[in-house]
């Protein structure tokens, strides 16, 4: 076989059925579903499959490579659609020849950030994957010039969180796709082709545990008959949400349904059959409609005080409410204060003026 005669491109609609029972049989993990951003390769060799790739989301947590990149954890979150994680990779059998994973590895790496930016519309700049040390060495990737950054803890991840104990730990790792990937990953401030979508954050227990109480001395405007939830508790949820990147009443509910026990259990959720509760998206907006925004602002800008990282400078910006009209029909304008490297905004202001 001549390796220079190898090509390397995405799986069409019509192939995904030959792709996945090949995964199914020769793969020892199974194949995995499209689920978000997800590219399938085949490598082929005059029309024959000898190859198989998978590429999709990141790790969300993965101590060995955040510690490799850098990164300020209170950005990580935002992040992580930067790095791609090399889920699937498969040699068909009887096509196991010296240096044709690395040969594939390197072609399939050429082309993947044009076709991710095409595919879904931002750029990528790490590859990372996990090998089995129990079954492999990690040698095609060595070969192909990837990083080994470290071993995993050995926990994976269940449908209540993560499991008990430690099992398998798995060997990272990662492979920059330009030269400046662990710049670009850890920087303060990123740069306008590296912006994907809102700011947002990821909530570590402390303050999970924390957030209620910056709440707590906020009167509750509800009527003290058919209170299931603290409002501190509700705020709490809602203010984590928004975080973490939520925007809108329902998706604020769907975060906050998404939580595991845990997480729950560091909100100080309410507790009922064993089962820790979350608010409805009716008492979500309930609250927030009926609570006074004042007081809403002091607790943010405690909180902010306590976790929000060093800014260099401050940026004002001011924006009309078009529809938004006072009892006086006066237009309502908002004054925000935005820090520079965080993105946090520090304080807001609110006020009506004359047309």
């Amino acid at each position: 076989m001549n390796l220079r005669e190898i090509v390397v491109r995405p799986i069409r609609s019509f192939e995904e059925q030959r792709y996945q029972e090949l995964m199914r049989e020769h793969h020892y993990l199974g194949w995995l579903p499209k689920i978000g951003e997800t590219l399938w390769y085949v490598a082929g060799w005059r029309e024959e499959w000898v190859a198989l790739l998978s590429y999709s989301a990141s790790a969300l947590k993965c101590a060995a490579r955040d510690c490799w990149i850098g990164w300020d954890f209170r950005h990580q979150y935002g992040r992580l659609k930067l790095v791609v994680n090399n889920s699937r990779f498969l040699i068909v059998p009887h096509w196991h020849v010296p240096n044709l994973g690395s040969r594939v590895l390197s072609l399939c790496q050429r082309r993947l950030c044009r076709d991710w930016q095409e595919m879904f519309g931002h750029p990528v700049v790490l590859l990372e994957t996990f090998v089995d040390p129990q079954r492999f060495q990690g040698t095609v990737y060595k070969a192909a010039n990837w990083v080994y950054v470290g071993n995993t803890k050995g926990f994976r991840r269940t449908r209540l969180g993560y499991s008990a104990t430690p099992q398998s730990p798995k060997m990272v790792f990662v492979k920059p796709l330009q030269a400046d990937a662990r710049l670009v990953l850890s920087s303060t401030t990123l740069a306008p082709p590296y912006r994907i979508g809102d700011s947002k954050i990821m909530l570590t227990a402390d303050q999970m545990q924390s957030l209620p109480s910056f709440f707590s001395d906020i009167p509750d405007p509800r009527r003290c008959q058919g209170r299931r939830h603290r409002l501190s508790n509700v705020l709490a949820i809602a203010a984590g949400a928004i975080l973490c990147g939520m925007r809108g009443y329902r998706a604020i509910s769907d975060w906050a349904n998404s939580l595991g026990p845990k997480a729950r259990e560091r909100f100080n959720c309410r507790r009922e059959g064993g089962r820790y509760i979350v608010p409805s998206e009716y008492i979500i907006r309930d609250v927030l409609i009926r609570v006074e925004p004042t007081h809403l602002d002091r607790a943010l800008r405690r909180w902010n005080e306590v976790y929000a990282g060093q800014d260099e400078s401050l940026a004002i910006d001011g924006k009309t409410m078009c529809n938004a009209i006072d009892a006086q029909g006066h237009q309502t304008h908002v004054m925000s204060v935005i820090g520079h490297q965080s993105k946090i905004c520090y304080t807001q202001k609110k006020w009506g003026l004359c047309p």
